[in-house]
């Protein structure tokens, strides 16, 4: 990843909402998402985010003012899913970016013709941004793996296979939803404190799990695996994942599989995916201690050394139905980095398909929940409230454990430094409703 005047700190807009201190949308931004303008009925299509708008790339593609390989990639992401263009790869992204970036940029010709594709983000429903075929979660977090069983043995451990593999398993694509998505709270068997004998109701011990999504651009054949110095041209880019997880049904079912009722109820994404490219200048070395054990040949490269960890600055949020009636704010549950994961968005992708699995454009990888080493860094209420057993405050007398019917869980991302652009994700949020009556 270079730097090239797309990420130029001191770069301007002409629309005035792109240049606000501490905005998600800059002109070094340009995330794409699918939208069309709310209760409209009209068909979704593909659209960029810039300040408090959204440009409707379809009516952009309309207009003509882009030309060459720029409006061969703008037909592409202007259509009501994203896959043809994350399967375009890098050039063509990277074309249309610069393009987008001309356009916008203050003292930019044509600005009026623009300006009559832009579309309020305030007015706007949203879409999952491409067709899914398959949906993997990993679980790359040391600091999440540790506390979690730590909870259960305060001397446990990681399995051995965590320190030289991403682990990961195969999830659910049909309930995969956008954000704002609201859920019935799932049935499922578990065992109860001192029981002997599990149960079939509703779970006790629900909760959310911090993690980015991570689109996959051009896939490859079965059978031929992505080189690890190869992986990051098959990244479209990154959002905001939440991984609902009913713990007291994962508890009794994931031995000796993995996750299954558990986790199959619901995954709520964000709508704005933030291209690699806008997230170049937050690119940080990639390392392991020295004691710790060291990648196998396969998984470890120069460029991955170099530049393989990214500083995304990742919050969770949760609004309960009281705080909702009574106007008050979301409550701050904790906050990290995703610079602390084990294992990068390469090495994770490149393990995936070291078996000879083929990946197809508009694949989505799941981070794993993403803690960091200190306090307040938890990705997962299971880690905050000590499996339940030490609730936290969430505001108005209210204290959780688990999450509750109504709560709803507001996760937002951003990078930011000295001599940058600050780059957004916008939100991700996610309600919790009763159980369906059986």
């Amino acid at each position: 990843m270079t730097l090239d005047h797309t990420h130029d700190p001191t770069a301007r807009s002409w629309l005035a909402a792109a240049n606000a201190a501490g905005g998600d949308f800059p002109i070094q931004n340009l995330p794409f998402a699918v939208l069309r303008r709310a209760g409209s009925g009209e068909p979704f299509r593909g659209a960029v985010a810039i300040g408090d708008q959204a440009l409707d790339l379809a009516a952009l593609a309309a207009a003509g003012l882009v030309q060459g390989a720029a409006a061969e990639a703008l037909a592409l992401a202007a259509q009501p899913q994203l896959n043809a263009f994350m399967a375009a790869g890098p050039a063509a992204w990277r074309a249309l970016r610069h393009a987008l970036f001309a356009l916008l940029r203050e003292g930019a010709a044509g600005e009026a013709a623009v300006r009559a594709c832009l579309r309020p983000l305030a007015g706007v429903e949203y879409a999952l941004p491409a067709q899914i075929g398959d949906y993997t979660d990993f679980y790359t977090s040391l600091d999440h793996a540790v506390n979690c069983m730590r909870i259960m043995r305060p001397d446990a451990d990681v399995p051995p296979n965590f320190r030289w593999l991403p682990q990961a398993y195969h999830g659910r694509v049909s309930t995969i939803g956008v954000s704002g998505q609201r859920f019935h709270r799932p049935h499922g068997q578990f065992l109860p404190p001192g029981a002997s004998a599990p149960v079939f109701a509703p779970c006790t011990a629900m909760d959310y799990e911090l993690e980015l999504a991570l689109w996959v651009g051009p896939g490859n054949p079965a059978g031929q695996p992505i080189a690890l110095a190869n992986a990051e041209q098959h990244l479209f880019g990154i959002s905001l994942l939440n991984d609902w997880s009913a713990r007291d049904i994962q508890m009794w079912e994931m031995t000796p599989l993995g996750p299954f009722h558990a986790k199959n109820f619901a995954t709520t994404v964000s709508p704005w995916i933030v291209t690699l490219e806008a997230l170049a200048p937050f690119r940080r070395p990639w390392s392991r201690d020295a004691a710790d054990v060291q990648p196998l040949p396969y998984l470890d490269a120069p460029a991955n050394r170099a530049q393989g960890a990214i500083d995304i600055q990742l919050e969770v949020a949760l609004l309960s139905e009281a705080a909702r009636a009574q106007g008050r704010a979301p409550a701050r549950l904790s906050g990290t980095s995703f610079r602390h994961q084990y294992w990068s968005v390469a090495q994770m992708l490149t393990h995936h398909t070291a078996g000879g699995c083929a990946l197809q454009p508009g694949d989505l990888l799941g981070s794993g929940t993403i803690s960091g080493p200190g306090p307040g860094e938890a990705g997962a209420l299971i880690e905050l409230a000590r499996g339940g057993q030490q609730p936290v405050d969430v505001g108005g007398g209210e204290r959780r454990g688990f999450l509750q019917d109504g709560d709803t869980v507001i996760l937002r991302g951003w990078c930011e430094k000295p001599g940058a652009a600050r780059i957004g994700f916008g939100e991700c949020r996610g309600t919790v409703l009763p159980a369906i009556s059986e």
